[in-house]
């Protein structure tokens, strides 16, 4: 019985094995092959170039300001869209009182899930077009209107919020943050669910403000979570692509003057319109690095004693 049932899990194994070998190691083995090369991506000739590119990649400026880019978007996207789906799922799960004086969400906690879920079921391309309609650098644009109304900018000399250094890089945040924020409520809502109504009941009976149910209680229980959340969105910070080069100017965006460059905007021009294809190759291994090294330490630095009832 056991030899046959070794023959049956290998029998199974096998065929996803191969398939996750040929569709997805053997893309990455490949990468690091034609990153060793100087292949211009049509050519089906190009030569041996060894370390050539990754030393290249150290002295160009701005693939090392894209990577500091993507340092920024790693530290503050997590951060602001985990606090802030932290605080609305506390919420809409233990922020109230019922009538019986128990625990319960605020008024209309149910209604507002859905609310705060609905970015989430919008692509990013549409988010594209949307973001663009409110940033737009004159005063039809909605946040320009908005702040033409209170009288904070003049209307000759309207804020061009994607076209500013100083203020590209937070608009972009603000939209990932507004996207994201939803589906980290759900997420979080649902592990509220396993703790029971009593703790925080007993709590309250205790003298125990909503802030100190939060820390003690709510914020421990929920540590996985937070933790799963934490690098989903930190893999979201290490991309960016679609919007940058969507929203910003340049070819794949980039702009103004390599102020929102990420590494994929860095490594897409390269392969796509300078035809660096050997060099982009050296910038998406070191993408894949720096993505498993920030899952590693987020997971390592993370981790903590499961707590449980």
């Amino acid at each position: 019985m056991r030899k046959g049932q070794h023959r049956f899990v290998a029998g199974f194994l096998l065929i996803p094995v191969a398939l996750y070998l040929v569709f997805v190691i053997w893309p990455y083995i490949q990468t690091f092959g034609y990153s060793l090369t100087d292949w211009k991506g049509q050519s089906q000739t190009f030569s041996f170039v060894g370390l050539d590119n990754y030393v290249a990649l150290f002295e160009d400026d701005i693939f090392l300001g894209a990577i500091w880019h993507n340092i920024l978007f790693l530290v503050f996207i997590p951060v602001i869209t985990i606090l802030l789906a932290l605080f609305f799922a506390f919420m809409v799960n233990a922020g109230g009182r019922s009538r019986a004086g128990g625990v319960s969400g605020v008024a209309g906690a149910k209604f507002y899930k859905i609310v705060y879920f609905f970015p989430q079921v919008l692509s990013l391309a549409i988010l594209a077009v949307l973001f663009g309609a409110v940033y737009r650098s004159d005063t039809g644009g909605m946040l320009n209107g908005f702040l033409l109304k209170l009288g904070l900018i003049d209307e000759a000399t309207p804020v061009e919020w994607l076209n500013e250094p100083n203020f590209v890089l937070w608009a972009l945040m603000a939209i990932v943050v507004w996207h994201g924020v939803g589906f980290y409520l759900v997420l979080f809502s649902a592990a509220m669910q396993s703790i029971p109504r009593d703790v925080y009941e007993a709590a309250l009976i205790d003298g125990a403000t909503r802030t100190q149910s939060f820390f003690r209680i709510t914020l421990p229980l929920l540590w996985d979570s937070v933790q799963t959340a934490w690098v989903y969105l930190g893999i979201v910070a290490m991309d960016m692509f679609v919007l940058v080069s969507t929203m910003t100017s340049g070819e794949f965006g980039g702009g103004p003057d390599h102020a929102s460059e990420t590494m994929s905007t860095v490594m897409m021009r390269n392969f796509l319109y300078y035809g660096k294809s050997g060099y982009a190759c050296a910038m998406g291994v070191i993408m894949l690095l720096l993505t498993l090294i920030v899952s590693v330490v987020t997971l390592r630095a993370t981790r903590r004693e499961r707590l449980e009832f």
